[in-house]
Parts: structure tokens; sequence; C-alpha cells
């Protein structure tokens, strides 16, 4: 006690020596005992900062789905550097606490994004946002199937941005967005309807003897997948038909609801299928059996009006389906019942048709011309026929006459030789009225409006080897480019390609190798 007497005694009198200055030292002596003891610097005590560079993370990142967004910031301290610790948020959920950031794009979607950055003397922040952006969009769509009946999609995105190149996207776009679900095989048919694409299988030709047919077997199945992702949504298997055996899709581009489309079988027969319902049934309308040839004419996507076009084998009639009614057979009295269609009535009195094909119109010719289709019968007979609005047929409203092909709406032509089949992939457009249709690998021309003969056609252009086939040809919007798929059958894997060239003259712009198997169907989906 007394010694601490003494000491404030001592220090009291040091104080009333050196006023305020004193006070001053005595306040900062602690520090400076500590600088004597420890290594420390004030520049040891200052805060560390964070700073996140903003040159190497982004504001807003658009990927496309399925694909991989990585980030990996730069990071600097002001001060020492000290231990970090790294939170990525997902809208407002934590994603992971890796110094970089790999964020597997699964759904569509914006997504409000974070990166959190602290140490021991606080954090730094930097938001950003992450749009997934479907990568199916718009652009070719390929069904394709292999030696053994696999199925696979192939897709060609036609980029925002004119200036970047088109490409395939790598992998089967199926088995990437439905990994738990099995592709029926012996894929035939797409259409792109309401949304959706739907899409027809044949299944396994023995799948009937299958131990679990009808549960897990490889069955005949219609999907709807979804457009924008490719997801499937709906999938129905028809195993009540032995006969169901799909070859077309005959559906508008916007099926209405509560309507049964027809789906037209490897035997001819037809059954009926709605969209709105997902369910197949035996037909009440076409009850016969029809030719593995038919078109479909709608009105550009509304629903309201479309009609449906077949052969029907067993009068030797084309009978059609208009918005739903029907079926109406063409004869030289406006809309036949099919009892009708015999005799002098029959138009086509005996001729079997082989192949119908619409004369595609760009978007500019729809405004002022009219649908036309090419119909070839095995005696080497073209028709020409006028496709009103009021009806697939010729109809004169003024006069109350029924006329069919003897008003000058339509034109019979020579042809030679018919060297096209049910089977032929055919395309045929009014911007240079020519008829394409492929022949092994030989994409063929044929002017239908001159005096050449369909078997004196001229060679637009060749494909791939000499032992390669052209399955499908499908138009641009415009008319000016051509998409041609072909496929190598004596080459495994992904034989298939497709190719872009220019239609009036043939030149090939673009290569597409390998992106498929043997292509069975081929699009352009729209967005």
């Amino acid at each position: 006690m007394r010694y601490q007497l003494e000491y404030m005694k001592k220090y009291n009198s040091i104080i009333r020596s050196f006023g305020h200055v004193a006070i001053l030292m005595l306040i900062a002596s602690p520090m400076l005992t500590s600088c004597v003891d420890d290594d420390t610097t004030l520049a040891d005590k200052a805060l560390s900062e964070i700073i996140i560079d903003a040159t190497t993370i982004d504001e807003v990142y658009n990927i496309d789905k399925n694909e991989v967004l990585r980030i990996a910031p730069k990071i600097s301290q002001t001060n020492k550097e000290k231990p970090l610790t790294y939170t990525w948020e997902v809208n407002q959920e934590v994603f992971s606490h890796s110094p970089e950031f790999e964020y597997p794009a699964k759904y569509l979607g914006r997504y409000m994004c974070r990166l959190i950055v602290e140490n021991s003397d606080g954090k730094s922040f930097f938001p950003f946002i992450v749009n997934v952006n479907s990568p199916y969009e718009e652009g070719i769509t390929v069904l394709s199937q292999d030696a053994d009946g696999k199925s696979m999609i192939s897709f060609m995105l036609t980029p925002t941005d004119p200036t970047l190149p088109r490409h395939f996207i790598s992998g089967d776009c199926f088995s990437v967005n439905n990994e738990d679900t099995p592709f029926a095989s012996h894929a035939i048919d797409m259409v792109q309807s309401s949304g959706s694409l739907i899409i027809a299988c044949q299944g396994a030709d023995d799948w009937q003897s299958h131990p679990t047919a009808g549960r897990n077997a490889d069955v005949p199945t219609i999907y709807y997948l979804n457009e924008k992702t490719l997801v499937a949504e709906n999938i129905l298997t028809v195993t009540e038909y032995a006969d169901f055996k799909p070859t077309h899709l005959i559906i508008p581009s916007m099926g209405a609801s509560g309507v049964a489309y027809p789906v037209l079988c490897e035997n001819g027969s037809v059954y009926e299928f709605s969209t709105t319902e997902g369910a197949i049934a035996k037909p009440t309308k076409l009850q016969s059996k029809y030719a593995q040839t038919c078109l479909v004419h709608d009105d550009g996507g509304s629903g309201w009006y479309f009609e449906l076009l077949f052969w029907d084998k067993m009068v030797g009639g084309l009978c059609e389906i208009y918005s739903g009614y029907g079926p109406y057979y063409c004869g030289r009295k406006y809309h036949l019942l099919r009892d009708e269609c015999v005799g002098s009535d029959n138009y086509f009195n005996g001729n079997d048709i082989v192949k119908m094909v619409l004369i595609d119109l760009t978007d500019q010719q729809k405004r002022t011309e009219r649908s036309e289709i090419l119909v070839l019968t095995k005696n080497a007979i073209m028709t020409r026929k006028t496709i009103l609005d009021t009806g697939f047929w010729v109809y004169d409203y003024d006069n109350g006459e029924n006329m069919l092909f003897d008003n000058g709406g339509t034109s019979t032509a020579c042809v030679g030789t018919n060297i096209i089949t049910e089977n032929t992939p055919c395309v045929a457009n009014k911007t240079y009225y020519s008829l394409l249709f492929g022949r092994g690998n030989r994409l063929m021309r044929w002017n239908y409006t001159t005096q050449q003969t369909l078997d004196k056609a001229d060679v637009l252009q060749t494909f791939g080897s000499s032992s390669a086939v052209i399955t499908d040809i499908l138009l641009s919007r415009d008319h000016l480019t051509t998409y041609v798929a072909f496929y190598e059958p004596d080459q495994p894997g992904l034989n298939g390609s497709v190719y872009v060239i220019n239609t009036d003259t043939g030149e090939i712009l673009e290569r597409y190798d390998n992106v498929c198997y043997r292509p069975t169907r081929m699009i352009y989906k729209k967005k």
C-alpha cells in the first residue's frame, strides 16, 4: 500500500511539472510499451478492405440450358492478406462456398445471384443476374434413328445475333433433357404444335412378344416435348392396338382443343389422336386404307382453319378433313361422299396417286398467292390444283356451280416415266416453280411449269459418297436456301449429315457432318 502511494505521488509531481504533455504521454504509454514488446506496427492494426475486381465478374450473364456457368473472380485486399471465405447465393439461398462459381443451368429462368467475400475485418458483396435461356428457341430439328432403330434428336441453333455462326448442339437433345426417360426406338415423325414437339415412335418390332409388353418394353409411343426445353411433359404408350405402327402425325401447327387428329400407320390404317387428352382411339371418320402420302394445310397457326388430305386406296379417291369435318371426297361434284366417289364422278377415274406435295409459299407470297398442290399418279399424270380459302376444292359461290379441275385451276402435264415413290423426299416452291426430290445421293430439280419431263429432271447437287441416301429436304422460309438431310449407310455411328445449299444454283453453303443417325424427319422449329 505504501508503495502504491509513493508511485502515485511520483507521477503526480510529473503531471504538475509538464502539464497536458505529461497527460498525453501517460495515455499513449501502453501502445509505446506494446511496440517495444511486439513485432506489429500501426499498419498491422489497420483494416484490410476486400476488393472484388469488377473486370472478372459481370453484372448479367446469359447462358443456355444445360450449360455450366463458371466464374473465377479476382480478389484483392488493401492491407495484409487475410484468410477469405466465399459464399455464392442464388435467389437468396446459399449455393456454394467455393472460390469459383460453377452453376449448372438445369432450368429456364432469371436468377438473382450474389457473391459474398469476407475476412476477419468485414465483407464485400457483388450482385449479378443469371438468365438461363432456351438453346432450342429456333432452328433446324432433326429426328433420326440408327441401324438398330435407336432414336435421336439433333438441333441446329439459329443465333439471335446474325454475325454468329450456326451450329448443331452436341449430344442427343432428348437424352440430355430426359435423363431418366428412355426414348422409344424407330422415331418416325415429328410436328411442332401448340407449344410442344410431338414425336411418334414405332417401338421395337417384337414388342408384343416381350415378357413385359405394355410396361417396360419398347412399345409404340407418342411424346410431348416442351418446345423450349425438350423435356418430356407427357408420354403416351399405345399397346391396345396391335396394328398401331405410326408413320405420319397429321396435326396442324396449332392444334385446336377437343379435336382428334389422324395418325397414319404403316398398314394404311388411321387412328385418331387427341392432342389435348393424350389418347388414341379407333377412327370415326377415316375407316378405309390410305396411301403413305398425305398433306396438312392450315391457316398459319391459329388452329381455326385446317385441311388434311389423304388418298383412299379402297375407292381411288382423294379425301379431305376440313377443320374437323368430313371426310369429303374429290370429284367432279363438290364434296362427294365416299360411296359417291365412283364412275364418272370420280375425277381420277381409277388413277392411283403416288405422291402429294404442297407447293410452299413465302410469307410474302401468302399475302397474294393461293396455295397449290402437286399430285403425281402412277400413270405419270401430274395435276396442279388451286386451294381456296373457302375450301380445298374449287367452288364458285357466286353462281352456285360446283366445279373442280374444270375451270382453269388445274393443269395437266406429261411427266414421262414416274421415278417418284411414296417414300421419295420432295419439296416444291413457287419462287422457282420447281419440285426438288431426292434420288439416292442426288438432289433432282424438275420445273413443273415447263415441257421438261420428270424422268429428265436436272441434278441440282450430289451429297456424300455414291452410296449416300437423301432422306429429307426442307425449304427455308424465303426459299433462297434448302436443307438436305442424308446418311451414309455403310458408316457406323453418327452417319447422318445436314447440308445447306443455294436453292437456285445448288451451291453448298454450309456443311454439318455426322450430326445425327439416318434422318427420318426434319423441321424448322419456330419460336
